[in-house]
């Protein structure tokens, strides 16, 4: 069993949706990433979703793009990406880690190997945003037999059998997206018909509902916990306050470095606890 249902049972005693910050492992060095997790962890997030770097992730938006290259170019890949899971789970024994991975690199690996080493790093959850469930198969099999939680996506306005599939398949969590299209915060999330979604995954006794793509603000992620969702992800928000420090954090002298981090946990501190503060079931 992973940290998933631990963690929802807890937020669901305090009345309270979870928040999942997204960063890219690696981004903008394996160092610096570290430190951003760190700064996230102590900003409430209660999950976390850390993607490995790939050179075509056709999922993503600009934002997040730019983050998978800032990572390949100071050499972060997979190894990379799983030492330092690994170092976060030796902190934080008890905090479900999640990964965003593209179809290719277990394909690469090889499946049984792949999810090895996830469980081995102490990775609660895998979610492949190229790989629909209809072809998940093989991937949710290899998933089951390491211990680790198979993750599908939920697309806006689905078919209710491709919601009854996503039901089926996942474990750990549903990434119901909010909105057609890539990751970014050009385009705000939407709650249009999430309430129905939602229903018909429960329907089919899915895990938790978290709301994912566009999400940016503690407004839409209160919104997001009132249409039912069990939570929201915000990716592109979070790695754009990175992106904004990359220049200092990579320029300067040791000093100025310093500070640049420094300013960027505070920030990401800041962010994290203002979208957690949002998570609040004000029905309850």
């Amino acid at each position: 069993m992973t940290r998933y249902p631990e963690m929802f049972r807890r937020l669901n005693e305090q009345a309270e949706g979870a928040f999942v910050p997204f960063v890219m492992l690696g981004d903008p060095t394996p160092e610096l990433s570290e430190a951003v997790i760190e700064a996230l962890i102590e900003g409430g997030a209660d999950a976390l979703e850390l993607g490995v770097p790939f050179s075509d992730p056709v999922a993503d938006g600009p934002t997040i793009q730019r983050a998978h290259i800032r990572a390949l170019r100071a050499e972060a890949g997979l190894r990379t990406s799983l030492e330092i899971v690994l170092r976060v789970r030796e902190r934080h024994p008890q905090l479900p880690v999640g990964l965003l991975v593209y179809g290719n690199v277990p394909f690469a690996v090889g499946l049984e190997e792949f999810y090895r080493l996830c469980a081995a790093s102490g990775v609660d959850s895998v979610l492949l945003p190229d790989v629909p469930v209809r072809e998940g198969e093989a991937f949710s099999a290899a998933a089951e037999a390491a211990g680790v939680d198979a993750v599908y996506i939920a697309p806006p306005s689905a078919s209710a059998e491709t919601l009854d599939g996503v039901a089926r398949r996942s474990r750990g969590y549903v990434y119901a997206v909010s909105r057609v299209g890539v990751t970014g915060t050009e385009r705000a999330s939407s709650t249009v018909g999430l309430a129905e979604s939602v229903a018909r995954l429960r329907a089919d006794a899915a895990a938790p509902v978290m709301l994912g793509f566009g999400i940016s603000t503690p407004q839409q992620v209160a919104e997001a916990v009132a249409a039912g969702a069990d939570g929201a992800i915000s990716g592109s928000a979070v790695v754009r306050i990175i992106e904004s420090h990359v220049p200092a954090l990579l320029g300067g002298d040791a000093s100025t470095r310093q500070v640049a981090q420094g300013a960027l946990c505070e920030d990401l501190v800041g962010f994290v606890c203002a979208m957690k503060a949002a998570t609040l079931r004000t029905d309850s």
